[in-house]
């Protein structure tokens, strides 16, 4: 599975197009699949995004569930079908369904932010803020991180 890190700045063409990271690209690329899926944020105001193993992690979760469920219709409809394939093209770019980045209030820019299995794409004034709570938050929360002994 994809591991993606750091935060990154990239612009947007008219057109839609935004380069992704070059260090997220390279952990997109699958036999199956090269290229990211993308759906509305269910935790912050921003595009979510992952590789098509995670996507089936997903599916596979929402499987496990009571198929005739309320539950199970509402997940499946808002996670898989709320999702967009986009392929990475020759130059790096994916073009960013308009409807997504009107969502998240992105125009010209779009700041990438590495979350482990899945990253974020924000607008950069609404990260800004957003990384600032969030380094308050995570100053009193250190505790809470335990690191698994190798062996």
């Amino acid at each position: 599975m994809a591991l993606f890190l750091s935060t990154f700045t990239n612009k947007i063409d008219s057109k839609g197009r935004v380069s992704v990271p070059a260090q997220f690209r390279s952990s997109l690329v699958n036999k199956e699949f090269s290229g990211v899926v993308v759906y509305e944020s269910f935790v912050n105001d921003c595009i979510e995004g992952c590789d098509i193993e995670r996507i089936k992690q997903i599916s596979e979760s929402i499987d496990s569930l009571d198929p005739f469920s309320e539950e199970r219709d509402a997940l499946a409809t808002a996670l898989l079908g709320g999702s967009v394939q986009l392929t990475i093209d020759n130059e790096g770019r994916v073009i960013m369904p308009e409807s997504l980045l009107k969502k998240a209030g992105i125009k010209d820019q779009a700041v990438f932010v590495g979350k482990g299995a899945t990253f974020e794409i924000w607008h950069p004034k609404k990260f800004e803020d957003y990384m600032a709570k969030s380094r308050n938050e995570a100053k009193t929360k250190l505790n809470l991180v335990r690191l698994k002994k190798n062996g």
